[in-house]
């Protein structure tokens, strides 16, 4: 087991822009004004590990191929994260408005479990911690792109509403729609020159 630290951030800062205007943050947000926020946090937390864990493997198959057509796949991942992050799209829809308590470790580790579990599969960020971890090792990867998902859970938990209040989630999407264009052209690149 090998890590490398660019690797690492690399994985948290690509994962943390994409994920702060992704629902799952205003999911969280919303949970932690009605529910215990160290009960949602450690709910979200688990889904998130078993996402990534799930990525890494993903990513982990897709290593196994020729260089080449992991660069050019990675290319495209990236691309297409950055076409996503770029277009625009609202995400800022508060899905739950019903102002319903739950309380207790379980009922509330569960249900933000389940929550973030369900709306994450075949997610932008579940998809470039694969392409990332085909790229650049799978424990660097794991080890930022958890990093990076559960700090943005925790953000929203602690300070999300003056995000959602102060700084424009279209500026976040630009940042981090450029660093993956920024990425798929290196990763397109590194085809010819490496």
């Amino acid at each position: 087991m090998s890590l490398d630290p660019l690797a690492i951030v690399t994985a948290f800062g690509l994962i943390f822009l994409a994920e702060l205007p992704d629902k799952t943050m205003f999911a969280s947000l919303a949970m932690g004004t009605r529910m215990r926020p160290l009960y949602v946090w450690f709910g979200t937390s688990t889904a998130f590990l078993v996402h990534v864990a799930i990525a890494v493997g993903a990513g982990g198959l897709l290593g196994l191929l020729p260089g080449w057509i992991v660069k050019l796949v990675s290319a495209l991942l990236f691309a297409f994260g950055a076409f996503m992050l770029l277009r625009g799209g609202g995400g800022e829809d508060d899905e739950e408005t019903a102002p319903r308590t739950v309380t207790g470790f379980w009922p509330v580790y569960s249900t933000a479990f389940m929550a973030v579990f369900i709306s994450e599969w075949g997610d932008l960020t579940q998809i470039t911690t694969a392409n990332l971890a085909a790229s650049n090792g799978p424990w660097s990867t794991a080890i930022g792109s958890a990093a990076a998902l559960m700090s943005v859970s925790a953000l929203a938990l602690l300070a999300g509403r003056f995000i959602a209040t102060r700084v424009p989630l279209r500026t976040v999407q630009r940042i981090g729609g450029l660093c993956m264009l920024g990425l798929a052209v290196w990763s397109v690149v590194e085809i010819f020159v490496g």
